[in-house]
């Protein structure tokens, strides 16, 4: 088992990590590390992967533990609804699209210009959505128009 001194344990503080129930801890953890450059700080048990200024822990699902009585975790039954995502901001998004699709990611779209920023969305092995965008507009003041209204 691989450990390494870059553990998420702040000395004062806090700090926020993402944590992902997935289906097969291999191949998330090499998917995270390859596509985003992370730092394998330990391979299971669970799996952590340094990115940038973050980590990202993966683990399989289970169910209830004395620490969370009637919470089952399991990964995405299906990628048609979320209710969150990995949010990434990138200097560089023309770089960091062909960087991740030649890793594996598959994008549902190529960058679209939204006026404030350039943003497009993949998802990992397990169907977590991850949105990749970089500021542009934003940066001079221009922001994102309001969603249009459903009818």
């Amino acid at each position: 088992m691989t450990v390494r001194g870059d553990l998420p344990a702040p000395q004062q503080g806090l700090l926020l990590t993402h944590f992902l129930t997935v289906s097969d801890v291999a191949v998330s953890r090499r998917f995270y590390a390859d596509v985003f450059g992370g730092e394998v700080v330990m391979e299971e048990n669970p799996a952590i992967v340094k990115v940038a200024n973050t980590w990202i822990i993966m683990n399989p699902g289970g169910g209830p533990t004395p620490d969370k009585p009637g919470v089952t975790l399991e990964a995405p039954q299906s990628g048609e609804r979320v209710s969150s995502f990995l949010n990434v901001r990138v200097a560089d998004i023309a770089a960091f699209y062909t960087h991740a699709a030649t890793k594996g990611a598959d994008f549902l779209t190529e960058p679209v210009d939204r006026g404030s920023e350039l943003r497009c969305y993949f998802r990992d092995p397990d169907g977590y959505l991850i949105e990749v965008g970089q500021s542009t507009g934003l940066l001079v003041g221009i922001q994102a128009a309001p969603p249009a209204e459903s009818s």
